[in-house]
Order: structure tokens, then C-alpha cells, then sequence
């Protein structure tokens, strides 16, 4: 049995790691890694391992920095199945294209700019024909129910929490006699928040795959979070300023949705319009309403008063260029909420072209910013960002809401691991900055979790 990294080792972006038993390898994850441009495309199309060797990959869920190289594997030659939840497989049927259409249109537009330069043109990552060639190798499958994935490999989906249909992966395996369980965490969620059920606990691990993206961090409690929304909003809306949120579609603009409707039903907002511009957060919010089955109580409560947690009545989606254009010539106060995330692509480049450089208006940080990522340089308040190769003036005010994350914080995570019947014999920690791993690491050692490594990227561990 081995164990090998190829990504998410000692950063955040880039989830993959492969299991092998009796010569059988499979996946874990096969997220994009981001970061600086030049960078980000090498290590994303120069894949570690060689894709046709690989029996299957197993999916913990659809974010792009988990799923989103699946096209790119199965162009380079990877032809067998990909196991996910069911909610991941309908995720994923819009995030890989939307994935492919950002890196289409991105290319070309560079390639306006080398041809006029006489350099030679780039080639996307993979196109919408690769993304839709590789969604036919998805199988959905429900959580609890044990499956194969080759001889002597078994799994289970738990659900992790984190959004909708992501899980953490329990895998059985047996050669020669020897027989271990490795849990992969995924994402971890957080208990008690809005809309998806609590992550559900490990009870027991031989190996220990585990994130760490904010294993020495705790985030702001749920009162306070709902509070330093309102009051980062209020002072904008006092400016007459635009505020723009850059959010992931999946997970953290359905969440922002639902705090801004309880603001407004609370009457602690003013009735400012909200404006969801992402096609592929519209598309996936409709995802969201089709699987009722991951929700908590309070959201089914919901629900059942025929109330829609992902609308009200300031709040409009749009999916028209054209109406995304429209909202750069309005006058504030309103909100934009687009993606992506991380300020990588998207809408959300063109907006911060109109709302950047002017102090009335707001951005607001509800998530984790890797490094080397624009969303990084404006959490940490650069005096200018480069949109499209031109440098603006980051004059609007930035504010940061770390709690809306949907990872779990050092407290979360210690707390969902400590319900281990015992400690694993081997800890790995992936997906998080080096201080974060480290701190973590630090912590489960001290609760007895003797081994605990943070591999290096192409590291491999024997399993015995």
C-alpha cells in the first residue's frame, strides 16, 4: 500500500493525492491549483503522475480547486470512473464548463494581445469539449453506502458539511493480510451554520488524511459574523458606495444570501438591491433547491413556510453580459455579489475595474484568499491591483469576514477529530499554508496523535 501527494501539499489550491493497492491507483480529488499565472498553467497541465495508470478517481467535492483538472486528467489519457455524490456530479456538470468557457475566453483574450506582440498564441487548460467528455465518467452515489473502487479498495461517502454534497471519504483497504482504514477529511464544514446539516464526525481512522486551511485560526462567532456584515454594509450604504463581495458560486453565495435575507426580513438593512451576477451561481442556487436532503433543519423549517432561502425581493441573479455591464454605470448604494472567490476570473474583474479605485464604495473578504492570488493582494490592501495587465488604485475600503468561511477553524476541526475512538497511527496534513499546518499539527500532537506529517509535494508514504 502507498500513498502519494500531488497537490494541496503545504498550500491551499490544487487537491490530489493518489492511494494505491495491489498495483491499483486511485485518485483522491484533482483540484486546480492557483496562483501566479505562469506557475498555476505549469503545474496544472504538468501532471505528477502519468493519468493512464489510474483506476478512478473519488471526488470529496465540486470546488474548483478540487474537481476542477478532472477535464485535463481525462485529456491526458485517464478513462476510468469518477465516484462523487450525487450533489457533486450535478455541481460539477456547470462548474467544469464554466471552468472551460473562463480558460476559453481568457486565452483569447491574451491572444489578442501576443498576436499583436508576434508571440506565439496560448492554448486553454482544456476546453468546454473536454469538460463535457469527461462529466460521461461521473457516477453519483449516495452518502453511507459502501462501494468498490477496485480489489481490496472499498468507500464511503460521510457528509463533510462544507457545501452542498461534499464528503469525506472513508476508504477501506486490504493486501496481503494487512487491512487499514484511511479517512480523506475533503473540506470540513462548520457546525451550526446556515443551510447544509453539521459535518459528521470520524469514529475511526487508521491513517488520517486531513485539511488544515485554518488549522491555527478561529473565525468569529455566528452573532458576531451576521454583525460585522451589517455594519461593513451600513457604513458603505452611509457613502452612497457600491459593495462588492467576490464569492465562490458554490457554497459562500448561497450562505451571503441567506444572512442578507435575514438582515433585510430583520429590518437591521435598508432596502438596497442585491445583485448574484454569475451564471454559475444562478445555475448552481438551482442545484441547491434540488437536493433538500442535505439541508439542516433550520433551512427544511424554511422550507416549509414556503419561504426561499436563495430569493427575496431586492435580490435579483443575472446570467445577461449585458445587465452585468449595466451595473457598472449605476449609482450606489447597491450590492454585487460574483465571482470568482479568489478574484482569479470571472465578472468579478470587470467590477473591480468600476469600484476599486473610488473610497466611497467596499470590498468585502468572506473567505480565504491563497497566495499569490489577486484576491490575496486585496485582503492584505495593496495600493494598486492589475486587472487585464493595466494597474488601478485600490482606494475602496477593504474589509475582511473571515467567518464566513466554510472551512472549518482550528477549534472546529480539533473538536471533529476528537471524536476518534483513538488516534490514527499517521496524520498528513494537506490544503493550508505552512503556519497553518504547522499550528494544527502542534495541537494534535499535544491530544496524542503521535505521527503527524505535512508532505511536500511528489512525497510517498508507505502504508503498513
Amino acid at each position: 500500500m502507498l500513498l502519494e501527494f500531488h497537490g494541496a501539499t503545504r498550500s491551499v489550491t490544487g487537491s490530489m493525492h493518489v492511494v494505491e493497492v495491489k498495483g491499483q491507483r486511485v485518485l483522491l480529488d484533482c483540484g486546480l491549483f492557483q496562483g501566479h499565472r505562469k506557475e498555476a498553467f505549469e503545474q496544472n497541465r504538468n501532471l505528477t503522475f502519468d493519468p493512464r495508470k489510474i483506476h478512478g478517481v473519488v471526488l470529496s467535492h465540486a470546488h474548483i480547486d478540487h474537481s476542477g483538472n478532472l477535464p485535463q486528467l481525462a485529456k491526458a489519457g485517464f478513462t476510468g470512473p469518477i465516484y462523487c455524490t450525487r450533489a457533486t456530479q450535478d455541481l460539477c456538470r456547470h462548474m467544469l464548463c464554466d471552468a472551460a468557457h473562463i480558460q476559453e475566453k481568457d486565452v483569447e483574450y491574451v491572444n489578442k494581445k501576443r498576436r499583436r506582440d508576434h508571440k506565439n498564441p496560448f492554448e486553454p487548460l482544456y476546453t468546454i469539449a473536454d469538460a463535457d467528455a469527461c462529466l460521461k465518467q461521473f457516477q453519483g452515489l449516495p452518502y453511507d453506502h459502501p462501494f468498490e473502487v477496485g480489489d481490496g479498495m472499498k468507500v464511503t461517502f460521510r457528509d463533510a458539511g462544507h457545501i452542498l454534497g461534499s464528503a469525506s471519504v472513508h476508504l477501506d483497504l486490504a493486501e496481503n493480510g494487512l487491512q487499514r482504514r484511511l479517512v480523506f477529511t475533503g473540506d470540513i464544514g462548520r457546525p451550526r451554520v446556515p443551510i447544509l446539516r453539521d459535518p459528521v464526525p470520524i469514529e475511526a481512522a487508521d491513517l488520517l488524511i486531513s485539511e488544515s486551511t485554518y488549522g491555527n485560526r478561529l473565525h468569529d462567532k455566528d452573532g458576531e459574523l451576521k454583525a460585522s456584515l451589517r455594519d461593513a454594509l451600513s457604513a458603505a450604504f452611509r457613502r452612497r458606495g457600491k459593495v462588492l463581495i467576490p464569492a465562490f458560486s458554490v457554497g459562500r453565495t448561497q450562505t451571503i444570501v441567506y444572512y442578507l435575507h435575514q438582515l433585510c426580513h430583520e429590518g437591521t438593512l435598508p432596502p438596497v438591491p442585491v445583485f448574484v451576477d454569475s451564471p454559475l451561481s444562478t445555475d448552481v442556487t438551482a442545484v441547491f433547491r434540488q437536493h433538500p436532503e442535505c439541508y439542516d433543519q433550520e433551512t427544511l423549517q424554511f422550507l416549509e413556510r414556503q419561504d426561499d432561502p436563495f430569493g427575496f425581493r431586492m435580490l435579483t441573479y443575472i446570467k445577461d453580459q449585458e445587465e452585468s455591464k449595466a451595473l457598472n454605470e449605476r449609482s450606489g448604494p447597491f450590492i454585487i455579489i460574483a465571482a470568482s472567490g479568489m478574484c482569479e476570473s470571472g465578472r468579478v474583474l470587470h467590477h473591480l475595474k468600476h469600484v476599486a479605485p473610488y473610497p466611497e464604495n467596499a470590498i468585502l473578504i468572506v473567505g480565504f484568499m491563497a497566495e499569490n492570488t489577486l484576491g490575496r493582494r486585496i485582503a492584505e490592501k495593496a495600493p494598486a491591483i492589475k486587472l487585464y495587465g493595466e494597474e488601478y488604485p485600490l482606494r475602496a475600503e477593504v474589509r475582511a469576514i473571515p467567518g464566513f468561511s466554510g472551512h472549518a477553524d482550528q477549534g472546529e476541526i480539533l473538536r471533529y477529530l476528537g471524536k476518534l475512538r483513538q488516534p490514527p497511527q499517521r496524520t498528513f496534513l494537506v490544503h493550508g499554508e505552512p503556519d497553518q499546518s504547522q499550528g494544527l499539527a502542534a495541537q494534535l500532537q499535544a491530544r496524542g496523535f503521535q505521527r503527524v506529517d505535512i508532505p511536500a509535494r511528489g512525497q510517498r508514504f508507505e502504508i503498513n
